[in-house]
């Protein structure tokens, strides 16, 4: 009886340690991977250095150089033909007449030019048509500006004018500039290390996060000039510098 019985239980006990074998590694194939690392590898692969992140500002103003003046005409004739010869023989003239000052070809180009319908009042019927052309100058004497819009104006016939100054060549001002805003960077981040009771190490990183330029606003003429000299006071332009400076902790 106790051999039979012995020979019973001698399967069943191996047909299930089988199955939760089985089982197991059901279980284990359905579990997320899990990445088991020593204390000091965690610690290793993770590096910080304390440090103080500044930013610093600072404007140079400087008088512009460059005068960039846009002279227009227009005309408006019956066809567009007619206006477009109309335009040709105006924009002739005034090209003429700034080259006689002394523009060389490369400071004198053309920025816009359009030929196009006017409609009568409603909409409805063409009325005739209209040309435009723009021309940009370099004038590269700002304090003799005035005279040469005058020249423009009421000898060369131009009835749309622009101006505006700039730095023919800014980079300057901008290194000048960028160097007062590290160094306000630094004044500030030494004022934050001595609250701190820290003292400041070396530099970790600079970012130059904006380059401006604020020029003056832009003067405008239409139609003839008067027959006396045009005044136009250039003043000066202000060159914006905004930088981060990171510096380490001593």
């Amino acid at each position: 009886m106790q051999s039979t019985l012995r020979v019973v239980l001698i399967p069943v006990a191996v047909a299930l340690a089988c199955l939760l074998a089985v089982v197991a590694v059901v279980m284990a194939s359905n579990r997320p991977p899990i990445l088991l690392t020593s204390p000091s590898a965690s610690i290793s692969s993770t590096s910080f250095q304390p440090a103080i992140l500044t930013s610093g500002n600072a404007t140079v103003s400087k008088k512009p150089d460059l005068a960039v003046v846009s002279a227009g005409i227009d005309s408006q004739q019956g066809t567009a033909a007619a206006a477009q010869s109309d335009l040709a023989a105006k924009a002739n003239r005034l090209i003429s007449r700034i080259k006689s000052l002394g523009v060389a070809d490369k400071d004198l180009n053309t920025t816009g030019y359009w030929i196009g319908p006017v409609y009568a009042p409603g909409g409805q019927t063409i009325a005739g048509y209209r040309a435009t052309e723009i021309l940009q100058i370099k004038w590269h004497n700002v304090d003799t500006v005035g005279k040469t819009l005058d020249a423009i104006v009421q000898e060369g016939g131009a009835t749309q004018i622009n101006i505006s100054f700039g730095l023919e060549d800014p980079k300057a001002a901008q290194a000048e500039a960028r160097s007062l805003a590290i160094a306000d960077a630094k004044s500030k981040a030494q004022a934050m290390a001595g609250a701190a009771g820290v003292k400041v190490g070396q530099v970790l990183l600079v970012s130059d996060l904006s380059t401006n330029t604020a020029y003056p606003a832009s003067l405008k003429f239409a139609g003839a000039a008067a027959p006396t000299d045009t005044q136009v006071p250039v003043g000066e332009l202000d060159v914006q510098v905004t930088v981060e400076v990171d510096f380490a902790i001593a």
